[in-house]
């Protein structure tokens, strides 16, 4: 059993995200102590883990929430997973494509504003936009 300020030594989370997560009901089942203090097994540093990994992946609190009852039972979940992933990915895409755009146009900007003698590119584009 560990502390919280254990935990947190492992895991990088504060003491605060860990409280939130089992508010959110990330985490459940949070044994407490007679005095009240959390108390955390092998099983919840697991689960902290797989929650870091996922979001590290991008993946939503509720999604997550979501991927750890998945993975109480990961075979019969499979198909479900394979879901949640795929719109993941797709929405990344959008992303990424979103975000080519926008790097883009920003080369655009400083080529013109390095070879403009006078007045601010970039400055007028943002004013038109």
């Amino acid at each position: 059993m560990y502390k919280i300020g254990e935990v947190t030594q492992q895991t990088g989370m504060t003491a605060d995200t860990l409280r939130y997560y089992e508010k959110f009901g990330l985490l459940s089942h949070i044994f407490r102590n007679v005095s009240g203090v959390r108390q955390y097994t092998d099983k919840d540093i697991s689960k902290l883990k797989f929650i870091k990994r996922a979001q590290g992946m991008n993946f939503s609190l509720e999604e997550i929430k979501n991927l750890l009852s998945m993975r109480e039972d990961p075979q019969h979940a499979k198909n479900s997973v394979r879901q949640l992933t795929a719109d993941k990915l797709e929405h990344v895409e959008t992303q990424l494509a979103e975000l080519t755009t926008l790097r883009n146009e920003l080369q655009l900007l400083l080529n013109l504003c390095r070879g403009s003698k006078d007045g601010c590119p970039i400055i007028d584009s943002i004013n038109d936009s």
